[in-house]
C-alpha cells in the first residue's frame, strides 16, 4: 500500500527536524514544499507532502507517524 502524510508546522528548527525523521523512516518527499502566513498567530506556516511504500492494506486505523 502507499501512505500518504501531510506533515505541517511553524517555519523552524522543529518542523525541520520533523520532516527529517520522516525521511530517515523510510518516507519520500512528495512535491515541493508549501508556506502560508498565518497573521493571527504572527508566523510562517510550513506544509510538506510525503509517502511511502508499506506492506498491508490500507484502514482509517493506521497510525501513519508510527511507520
Amino acid at each position: 500500500m502507499k501512505l500518504y502524510r501531510f506533515i505541517t508546522g511553524i517555519d523552524d528548527s522543529e518542523f525541520c527536524h520533523r520532516v527529517t525523521q520522516a525521511l530517515n523512516k523510510g518516507w519520500d518527499l512528495s512535491g515541493p514544499p508549501t508556506m502560508a502566513y498565518d497573521a493571527t498567530r504572527g508566523a510562517t506556516i510550513c506544509g510538506q507532502a510525503v509517502t511511502k511504500e508499506a506492506k498491508g492494506q490500507y484502514s482509517p486505523e493506521i497510525k501513519l507517524g508510527e511507520y
